[in-house]
Parts: structure tokens; sequence; C-alpha cells
């Protein structure tokens, strides 16, 4: 038996769990026993410490378009696991009847909270004991589907290609408009309008950590798969593919540097920060708009998912 080194183990589900999980995907979704008749998805999330995957059976609801998850607990005084697994890795997987799609896990707050929660509680009045039972206000989470507004199928990798960098361009324009609001109300807070805000929202929190993890993420999965098959593949592009790698090592500094940017925002000189993220957004562009140049003319001709790449 050959064993794949690069294989990821298998998630984790929680021995209550598997009947569900396994009920759910012989099915199509749907299950019985005491989940019958609900709405209920699988997310599958990145342990805050551990670093493995878990999935977990969650019921849903579906708000202005958004597919919604509630950290119930069974109305518990601890945020479930996979809340603060989120919190940590806010990329997750998420199985809806038979399909299956990336999402950014943002939860959301003040009034929105209350109103999203709401429906949770007109769909299933047990939402309302659940919170009753405990002084934690249950968390509401939205899960933002990944590629949202681009091309549902992808013919080839230069497609692909696009796709992503289009998704990675929308979380750094997410970023920007969420930093914006946020120097807006410490503005007003300081002309005495509206206390000004007591740290950055969990929405552009989540959004600056998907922007960064998936970066990571394709620039390590170009780095170990597709560069060196396209290496091999067209000769011509050994000097592009060699600046790639090494502007994908100034790419993890600005990563970094962004991360640090955005933590400091709640005290962060406003014409400082703005020059910082703006100096920061054309180094990204530019390496995005190279790479694109570069590579799709010889992408293009190859399928997605690649037969033999």
């Amino acid at each position: 038996m050959t064993v794949n080194p690069h294989a990821r183990p298998e998630p984790h589900v929680s021995d209550f769990n598997i009947p569900v999980v396994e009920e759910f995907r012989a099915n199509g979704g749907r299950v019985g026993g005491m989940f019958e008749g609900g709405d209920l998805l699988l997310l599958t999330t990145v342990g805050a410490r551990s670093g493995r995957e878990h999935t977990t059976p969650l019921g849903f609801v579906r708000v202005d378009g958004r597919v919604l998850v509630v950290g119930s607990a069974g109305g518990s005084d601890r945020h479930p696991d996979w809340y603060r697994n989120v919190l940590a890795h806010p990329m997750v997987r998420v199985e809806l009847g038979t399909e299956t799609f990336g999402a950014v896990a943002v939860p959301a707050e003040g009034a929105e909270r209350d109103r999203l929660f709401a429906e949770f509680v007109r769909a299933d009045s047990g939402y309302a004991d659940y919170q009753a039972g405990t002084e934690r206000t249950l968390p509401v989470v939205a899960l933002e589907r990944v590629h949202e507004g681009g091309p549902a199928e992808a013919a080839n990798l230069a497609d692909k290609l696009v796709q992503i960098h289009a998704w990675l361009r929308g979380q750094l324009a997410h970023v920007r408009a969420e930093a914006e609001a946020h120097l807006a109300g410490r503005a007003a807070g300081a002309d005495g309008d509206d206390p000004p805000p007591l740290g950055l929202s969990l929405q552009l929190r989540q959004h600056c950590l998907a922007f960064c993890e998936s970066l990571h993420f394709h620039h390590s999965s170009e780095e170990s798969g597709m560069f060196p098959a396209l290496g091999r593949q067209a000769p011509h592009l050994e000097e592009a593919l060699r600046r790639l790698s090494e502007e994908h090592r100034t790419v993890d500094r600005l990563r970094g540097e962004l991360e640090a940017l955005i933590r400091d925002l709640p005290t962060a000189d406003p014409e400082r920060f703005r020059a910082e993220l703006d100096r920061m957004t054309r180094e990204l562009e530019a390496h995005l708009d190279y790479e694109e140049a570069q590579l799709i003319p010889t992408l293009a001709a190859i399928p997605f998912p690649p037969t033999a790449f």
C-alpha cells in the first residue's frame, strides 16, 4: 500500500455525531431522529490549538441570502469548540445538502446579531430557551461562501487562478472598507457624537485573518505543487517562476505586516495607517498582476482539475 505523506488526516468527529455525519452524507443532507425535518449542515473547522480539522453538524437558517449558524452549545455557559476554532481560523468548509464549499466564518455583532438571532428563534423557539439558560450571548455566525460571485466552474487552471486572485482582492477590499468604517467611528467618537469603538470589529478581524490565511495557503500550494510541475512542463517560465518564488517571501512579510497593522488600528494614526495600507496593497496587487501576466497564457491550456499535472 502506498501512503501519501501529504494527505491530511480525516477530520475528527465526536462519537455522538458520527452516525449523524454518516447519515447526512449518505442521504444528501437529510437525517432522521432528533434532527429530522430540521435544516442541518456540516461545518469543518481547524482546531484553534491542535490545528486538526473537526466536523460538527449544526442547524442553520438563511437570512438575506446568507447561511447562518448559532453557537448555542445547548445553552451551555461555554462557547462551543467550533466557535473558538473559527475565531482562530475563519476559513471553514461547509457541507450543505450534496454541495461542499469553502467559506469565511464571520460572527455578527450588536443589533445585527440580535436581529439575526431572532430569525433562529422564529425557526425554532428552542434557541430562545438556550439563550435564557445562560448569561453568555449566543454568537450568530455568517458563513460567507468563498469565490462568491466568481465563475461557477473553472474550465482551466487560468480560470482557477483568476478566481482565487479575485477572491483575495475582494477580501483585501473588505479589510480596507471595514478599516475605514472603524476610523470613521473613532472620528465620530472624538467629536462627541458617539462613544469611540472599544476595539476591532469581528468582521474586520475575520476578513483580515481570512485574507492572510488564504494568501499563505495559496502560495504554499504553488510552491509545493503547481510551480515544480509547471517548471517541468513549461521551461520558458523558469525565470518567471523564480521571481514569483522570491516574491512569495516578500508577500509573506507583507502578510505579517498587515496583521500587525490591523491589530494596532484602534490606536493607530489614521493617516499613517492609510499610507501603510496603501503601500501594502500596491505591493500585493503588483505581485498578483505579474503572476497573472506571466502564467495565464500557459495555464489556459491546462484543464481544471488537471488530469496529469
